[in-house]
């Protein structure tokens, strides 16, 4: 699959607020500072279509994206940002999950692993919970660049290989350099994959 066109639609506070219409939609989510925003615009090849900042924990709001007038793609907010009140956290928290567990648009959930880091509980809480929800995700490991290709490919094996304790099976990932565009194509190519199995089945 080809990128032709990006475009922010809306900045939605809850999920009720989100898009009528009935295209996919594929959600990005991970810590704050993972690098999700550099993701994004990569992706799409768009510098500035998502908001980069200096300050992790910004995006309070489900942002969505349409590409290729055909699917949405969606900007979560951040999870495990210590500075926020509890109030705030819980309010985001609520909304999370509201809009993963409510959105039938929804048909992947890329969750956004910092290579560099060992396994960390709050990733990991996250994972598990989509496995139990039964909500249909891969793993999208960022900035890669930061160890070169080899240690960024060992790194990731060993991040899979403990998910072995829980997961019979494992869910697909990608190993992305939103610096080097490392892992755009598979990437795109994976939403590309999915939208045409829904269309077979429409």
């Amino acid at each position: 699959m080809e990128i032709k066109n990006s475009q922010f639609v809306i900045s939605a506070p809850t999920v009720e607020k989100c898009p009528k219409d009935n295209k996919p939609e594929y959600a990005f989510i991970g810590r704050s500072n993972v690098g999700k925003s550099s993701l994004i615009n990569m992706l799409c090849n768009h510098k500035g279509l998502a908001k980069t900042s200096a300050t992790p924990g910004k995006t309070l709001l489900i942002n969505l994206f349409l590409v290729n007038r055909e699917w949405y793609l969606v900007d979560l907010p951040g999870y495990g940002y210590a500075k926020r009140s509890k109030s705030v956290q819980d309010q985001l928290q609520r909304m999370i999950s509201s809009y993963i567990l409510q959105r039938q648009q929804l048909v992947n959930v890329f969750v956004l692993i910092d290579i560099r880091h060992d396994p960390q509980k709050i990733d990991r809480e996250f994972i598990d919970w989509l496995g139990v929800s039964s909500v249909p995700f891969s793993i999208v490991f960022t900035k890669a660049d930061k160890l070169g290709p080899v240690k960024a490919r060992q790194n990731a094996e060993r991040w899979m290989e403990s998910l072995r304790d829980t997961w019979e099976t494992l869910p697909p990932y990608f190993i992305t350099s939103s610096v080097k565009k490392t892992g755009r194509q598979e990437v795109i190519d994976y939403i590309g994959q999915i939208n045409d199995s829904l269309a077979a089945t429409d």
